[in-house]
């Protein structure tokens, strides 16, 4: 698909000089300034269990350095997620650097999955994004005294038919889930389009061209574009569709975490059953195309291939891409999630993951984490079928790992380096 900017469209041209300084000097004020030590990629808040994937990794004589200094990186940028600042509204001048926490997830994702001895340069993307910013005052930025509406609609015009931004499905592209890729292609999920959005109206309140609040309003449906709209027209039916700063990192991590999950056949359950009915030996390559022919009649040949090939790979241990799913990608998604706190049902997703691996210590210990921290977490309850159904598989999970490591003459030797061993190149 072609990358070119389309013809722009009649606009308000500015009538008066639009002049900045270096970017750069301002964009640290974006976030508050912390001087406490990061959390680390081995380490959680509130006494959960480390986390596994970088070590693990090491032990198998796969080198981490770059990996863990993007981990780093984005354990810095959400410490500015306090309980305020991560539930406003992402266009304000306080709380986590979105698009370098953003760009941190995508350099660890690139450590993990290349031979670069090399890291993602960050800093050259952010100032990418600072400068799609600032091609907006010389070009499109209305009169002194317009209409917010005015505004909104010239931002929406430069960002999506000047620049030629468009959103993109996750599934026929996964690059589209990552900030340097859009920026690089201007092709983008809903999620990452937000971002970028939010960091343009966020550059440009910063240098006082924004005089007005404004809110993001995210699309829940398949084909609309992330926009802006003033804050003080806002009606009560708009509030599903506003991001927060928190709510917009924890969309983007599973996003990934969606994407790259082992097990990609039977979309219409979540994550954690497949997994957890994988574990249960109910989805093997015969049941694959068992189920699909009873329930997706339309699927096509290559789409129950594309799901045998997917078990059987999971099965040696080969992580691969997405449709096919990628464990390393999806243990760091979990993993980032957790940190992030995202919900008690991210440490039973991460758990099941660990169980497929072989680390089946580290599974029970957060399969308890889940089990202490569901019961004291805040949020709606959903007494469906579904989640009773999850309920049931995360004891048999228990149970079934308990038997394991009670099994005499089991040893966690060599466990640790084996899931990694059997194939520790993704090609």
């Amino acid at each position: 698909m072609s990358c070119v900017a389309r013809a722009t469209p009649s606009i308000v041209i500015l009538p008066r000089p639009c002049t900045f300084h270096r970017k750069a000097s301002l964009r640290p004020n974006l976030r508050t300034q912390s001087h406490q030590t990061a959390t680390t990629d081995t380490s959680t808040a509130d006494g959960l269990p480390r986390l596994l994937l970088h070590d693990s990794l090491n032990q198998a004589g796969i080198d981490t350095k770059l990996a863990r200094a993007a981990r780093e990186g984005f354990c810095q940028q959400i410490q500015g997620l306090s309980g305020i600042s991560g539930e406003t509204s992402i266009v304000v001048r306080i709380g986590a650097d979105l698009a370098k926490a953003a760009l941190q997830i995508a350099a660890e994702d690139d450590s993990l999955i290349s031979h670069s001895s090399v890291p993602l340069p960050v800093d050259a993307f952010v100032e990418r994004l600072d400068d799609l910013s600032m091609g907006f005052c010389s070009l499109y930025m209305p009169p002194l005294n317009s209409p917010p509406e005015v505004f909104l609609g010239n931002l929406e015009r430069y960002f999506y038919v000047h620049k030629g931004f468009r959103r993109t499905d996750a599934m026929s592209d996964a690059r589209s889930l990552y900030l340097h890729s859009a920026l690089t292609c201007r092709s983008g999920s809903a999620v990452i389009l937000s971002l970028i959005y939010s960091e343009m109206l966020k550059m440009l309140k910063v240098y006082g061209f924004l005089d007005f609040d404004v809110e993001i309003f995210f699309p829940h449906d398949l084909g609309s574009l992330p926009r802006g709209y003033h804050k003080q027209k806002s009606q009560l039916s708009d509030q599903p569709h506003i991001v927060t700063s928190k709510s917009l990192l924890v969309k983007t991590l599973r996003n990934l975490k969606d994407a790259f999950w082992p097990f990609q056949y039977d979309h219409s359950t979540s994550l954690f059953l497949r997994a957890a009915q994988a574990a249960n030996l109910s989805y093997g390559p015969a049941t694959v195309k068992e189920r699909y022919s009873k329930s997706h009649s339309n699927v096509s040949g290559l789409e129950i291939a594309s799901a045998k090939a997917a078990h059987h790979r999971i099965e040696r241990g080969v992580w691969t891409i997405v449709r096919f799913g990628d464990m390393r990608r999806a243990l760091a998604a979990c993993e980032r999630l957790i940190l992030l706190d995202a919900s008690p049902e991210e440490l039973r997703d991460y758990a099941v993951l660990l169980y497929h691996c072989g680390f089946y210590e580290e599974c029970l210990l957060f399969l308890k984490s889940y089990e202490t921290s569901k019961d004291s977490y805040t949020r709606v309850s959903q007494s469906n079928q579904s989640n009773k159904l999850e309920e049931d598989l995360t004891v048999n999970l228990m149970t079934r790992v308990k038997l394991i490591l009670g099994e005499e003459g089991w040893s966690n030797s060599g466990v640790s380096t084996s899931y990694w061993g059997k194939n520790s190149e993704p090609w």
